[in-house]
């Protein structure tokens, strides 16, 4: 508990996003009809303390090194989570989620090699609508309403896309940490 006390706000929220998976979890296998909608907003929270962190750990220079780490990695793991979700009530289609699943592997071992030749390396906007477009779909895809179909269709497809678009950028723009690795 000490240690939650030192930390500051953006770093509570991250924490806080964390506890909200297994919450998000719970809610969407309940076995009682209402236990989706509270998934959905469970998963809305969740993704508010993603916005907000940043906001706020930018605004107020209150960015961590904990930050750099454990955003990211809750933001993935809050997506991948609920896409799996999403797979396993056969909801999305499995080959959606391995590329999304794929990519966050890729750039998580990118920045490994990039972190241990002292190379920090910041989220790009490409990224960024990326994880909005995923959250949106999720968002739309907990609703279930029916006569959404085709946003939904066209949110996995923007999604599949931006994850493709988002790693080449990535790679492309942090070319020079591959050249370092070698």
């Amino acid at each position: 508990m000490s240690m939650l006390r030192n930390m500051n706000l953006p770093n509570k929220l991250t924490c806080l996003r964390m506890v909200l998976i297994p919450v998000f979890l719970l809610f969407f296998y309940a076995p009682f009809a209402a236990g989706r909608y509270l998934s959905l907003v469970v998963f809305i929270i969740a993704s508010l303390t993603d916005t907000a962190d940043g906001y706020i750990a930018r605004k107020y220079d209150l960015v961590t090194d904990f930050g750099k780490f454990m955003d990211p990695l809750a933001d993935k793991l809050l997506v991948c989570t609920a896409l799996i979700c999403l797979v396993d009530t056969q909801e999305l289609a499995a080959w959606v989620v391995i590329i999304i699943i794929a990519r966050e592997f890729i750039i998580s071992g990118f920045r490994l090699v990039a972190a241990d030749n002292g190379i920090v390396i910041a989220a790009s906007w490409w990224g960024k609508i990326k994880t909005i477009v995923q959250m949106a779909l999720i968002i739309i895809m907990l609703l279930n309403i029916t006569s959404w179909a085709v946003l939904e269709t066209i949110l996995t497809v923007a999604a599949v896309i931006l994850t493709i678009v988002s790693l080449i950028d990535y790679i492309w723009k942090n070319r020079s940490v591959l050249g370092s690795a070698a």
